[in-house]
């Protein structure tokens, strides 16, 4: 079984920053099988549907939605199971539940519980 636990979601005020951060844990727990998933952050706001914001590759490439591209930054730390997403300049648009997900293949799909992110004034 395979767990992903996000955390940093918070209240921010426009322009502020937020780390959000997701440890892994089960069957994806080693640093060697953790390395072979492509990790990302997704996103879903109200009567939205689920968005991706950032991916990153086991070879630390990234890709990023338009609507983030120059404010936030994925990074993903191997030895600590772990993805990160560093949002700079926010705003109310940014306004959602942000999701962990790991994938390797169709079928070796995981989803975190999801961390609220707010920004308002």
């Amino acid at each position: 079984q395979v767990q992903l636990v996000e955390s940093g979601g918070d209240l921010v005020q426009p322009g502020g920053s937020l780390r959000l951060s997701c440890a892994a844990s089960g069957s994806i727990s080693s640093t060697l099988i953790f390395s072979t998933y492509v990790m990302g952050w997704y996103r879903q706001a109200p009567g939205k549907q689920r968005e991706l914001v950032a991916l990153i590759s086991r070879i630390t490439d990234t890709n990023y939605a338009d609507s983030v591209k120059g404010r936030f930054t994925i990074s993903r730390d191997n030895t600590k199971r772990a993805v990160y997403l560093q949002m700079n300049s926010l705003k109310p648009e940014d306004t959602a539940v942000y999701y962990c997900n790991a994938r390797r293949s169709t079928r070796d799909v995981y989803w975190g519980q999801g961390t609220q992110v707010t920004v308002s004034s």
